[in-house]
């Protein structure tokens, strides 16, 4: 038992990439749509390349989105509007008039005639105006407009003159006053009585939207139907008109028609073969060409997510509305891993996760084409993404790109830039602003996954930061020493394009272990005074190689990233403290134990903290040159770089020979204009 519980630790790393990799293969295999696939793919105004095609079943032909689209805006602009008739005004206004008519006659000296003539025409503009209905608006005067009035549950079409407006009602008032031939006094009366006149014909809004509502529901989705082995197309036919609109139809029928049990574990079986072998071509990747990336679990888990999280976010967006995938920001996956990674795996991976993302999209030909294309931009164009700058210039050219690959895209398909869609113009735009937020986006992800970006590093490498204050207050010879290597770090990684700003970064921190002991270090001794006097080798060695590990624990402390933590644990690789051997050796002779002189290790593992285990050396040795000049420094630093070659430092670095040279010539070309030495000519 114990023996399964010990081969079960040790390989936990594995077992855990197993179980994400299952787990990550259910879930994507759960988004994935469940309908069948059509079996060709074809594109509008290409031709068909495969044999002469036909209907394998009855099926009817269906009206694309546009047509669809365009009945239903037709649809709303003939519409009907409906207006409401209430009788409730009608009566609340004629129990309102003649309660103040009453008044009026009480508080007046009208006369019986007169009382009598204000309650007939009272009563006579009460029923004109309410005859068919007053509404509370200015009408054109068109004879031939129609209103559809709703009284009740019924509707009637009138004719727009037997409806009293506002204009209408002005003038019926004003021809029975002239007709009656109305004294002053009634003219007045009558005046307030008219302010009792109330619209009683509304807009029904909500019965409009219900009708729109029911004419929408009646539209037919299709426009013909084809039958059972009725010639669909030809080989080398165009794919247009009606062709395209039978394969567009057969397609959906294929893609949306219900399967039995026996047909539905096939497709999921499908499904799983082939994203279980897409996700195994991310895992190969990494352990072949990315393996310190392999090894970290969280790291796997972390492209995983993100891929995950790409297809997630996709596949809801379809099922929401389709148009809109091209608003999503896909091109951040690229970018993210481009930030915490390289270039090569986010290409690598933002391939595969497009591939994957052809069986969810409409159109997967056009898609995967322009986001393939869109990605290789993202990659070529962003070199810094800390520099905010070039962020925002990237994100203009692969909008640049979206436009220009899609506009290409229409005019093979529609022969002409009549028909282009412009809305995916917006989205293309949209799709550049959603990418501008990658900057905190990987803010977030260094904090849920403690990985370490380019933008992080830029703040690492302030001077003034805590840490490295901290160093140049304690020991300023070692902080003078590291602004050194860094500098010539620098330039060997532009030589040989590693990522710069890590290994600045990691060269600034690498010797901060020597802020506990700085008077051990000759760089921070300012007196003659040296207290590697007054101790054994042995002790100075130890003292010497505990800054390694001192070191580690000051960055954990102050919460540095693994990634410059790496750099202070290979600097000295598994060297030899030579000075102090030697010295030991003169006192104790050969029986010397060489692993009390070792440093712990490991060597470089990658181009960075190769390049800095150089630097650092080549610096250090170049200050015990007395009268330094130009074959001396060549010779240093070839006889220092040789060496470390010889001990197989750089084993597991993936840095090549040639790269190796373009590092030796650089360091002396640097350390020549650092000591101001002119090339020495042969007499």
């Amino acid at each position: 038992m114990n023996h399964y519980l010990n081969k079960l630790f040790i390989n936990h790393s594995l077992l855990f990439k197993i179980a994400l990799y299952i787990v990550t293969i259910t879930f994507v295999v759960y988004l994935f749509p469940k309908g069948g696939q059509f079996k060709f793919e074809f594109q509008k105004g290409k031709s068909w390349q495969y044999e002469t095609y036909y209907a394998p079943f009855d099926f009817a032909i269906q009206k694309t989105a546009d047509e669809i689209d365009d009945e239903i805006e037709h649809i709303k602009s003939t519409s009907n509007k409906y207006y409401v008739n209430s009788e409730e005004v009608v009566f609340q206004v004629t129990k309102s008039s003649f309660e103040q008519l009453q008044e009026l006659i009480s508080e007046n000296d009208f006369t019986k005639s007169e009382e009598n003539k204000l309650k007939r025409i009272t009563h006579e503009i009460i029923d004109k105006t309410y005859e068919v209905g007053f509404i509370d608006l200015i009408l054109e005067d068109q004879s031939s407009m129609f209103f559809s009035i709703r009284k009740g549950n019924e509707v009637q079409d009138i004719q727009r003159y037997k409806l009293i407006d506002v204009q209408g009602l002005n003038k019926l008032i004003d021809e029975i006053v002239k007709r009656e031939h109305l004294k002053p006094n009634l003219v007045t009366a009558f005046t307030t009585i008219q302010t009792n006149l109330k619209p009683n014909v509304f807009y029904d809004e909500e019965f409009s939207k219900k009708v729109i509502q029911e004419n929408i529901g009646r539209i037919s989705f299709t426009t013909g139907f084809t039958a059972k082995n009725e010639l669909i197309i030809a080989k080398n036919d165009i794919v247009e008109g009606e062709k395209w609109s039978k394969l567009n139809s057969i397609r959906n029928e294929f893609e949306s028609q219900l399967w039995s049990s026996s047909n539905y574990n096939f497709i999921i079986f499908g499904y799983t073969l082939l994203i279980a072998l897409s996700f195994l071509m991310l895992l190969l990747f990494l352990r072949k060409y990315r393996y310190d990336i392999f090894e970290n679990n969280t790291k796997v888990t972390f492209i995983f997510f993100n891929v995950t999280l790409v297809l997630l976010v996709i596949t809801l967006i379809v099922k929401y509305d389709a148009k809109f995938i091209y608003v999503v920001p896909i091109v951040m996956l690229p970018l993210i891993l481009k930030a915490f990674f390289d270039s090569r795996l986010g290409l690598f991976t933002h391939v595969l996760t497009v591939l994957l993302l052809g069986f969810i999209v409409p159109n997967s030909f056009e898609f995967v084409f322009l986001q393939i294309i869109a990605g290789m931009v993202t990659i070529l164009t962003i070199s810094e993404l800390y520099k905010r700058a070039n962020l925002f210039i990237s994100v203009l050219q692969i909008t640049f790109v979206y436009f220009i690959s899609y506009l290409s895209f229409s005019i093979i398909q529609e022969g002409n830039l009549q028909n282009l869609n412009y809305e995916k113009f917006v989205f293309f735009g949209l799709n550049g602003a959603a990418t501008l937020f990658v900057l905190p986006l990987i803010y977030v992800y260094e904090k849920l996954f403690g990985l370490v970006s380019d933008e992080s590093l830029k703040e690492l490498s302030n001077t003034n930061s805590k840490l490295l204050r901290e160093l140049a207050e304690k020991a300023p010879g070692t902080f003078q020493h590291s602004l050194q290597v860094a500098n010539l770090v620098e330039a060997c990684a532009i030589e040989i394009n590693a990522n710069v700003m890590l290994a600045r970064t990691g060269a600034l921190y690498h010797d901060i272990g020597k802020m506990l002991n700085p008077m051990y270090f000759t760089e921070n001794q300012s007196t003659n005074v040296n207290p590697h006097n007054q101790i054994s080798p042995v002790d100075s060695a130890a003292i010497i190689i505990a800054h390694i590990i001192n070191g580690v624990k000051l960055a954990k402390k102050h919460h540095l990233p693994d990634r410059i933590i790496d750099f202070i644990r290979t600097h000295h690789g598994t060297t030899l403290v030579y000075y102090f051997y030697k010295k030991e050796e003169e006192l104790q002779g050969e029986n010397v134990e060489v692993s009390s002189f070792l440093y712990p290790g490991p060597i470089p593992f990658s181009k960075e903290t190769a390049i800095l285990m150089m630097c650092d050396s080549v610096e250090a040795a170049s200050k015990s040159l007395k009268i330094p000049t130009a074959q001396q420094i060549d010779t240093l630093v070839e006889k220092i770089i040789t060496k470390q070659m010889e001990d197989g430092q750089f084993m597991n670095a993936d840095i090549t020979f040639k790269e190796l040279q373009l590092v030796i010539k650089v360091l002396k070309k640097k350390l020549k204009n650092i000591y101001h030495l002119r090339i020495e000519y042969p007499e």
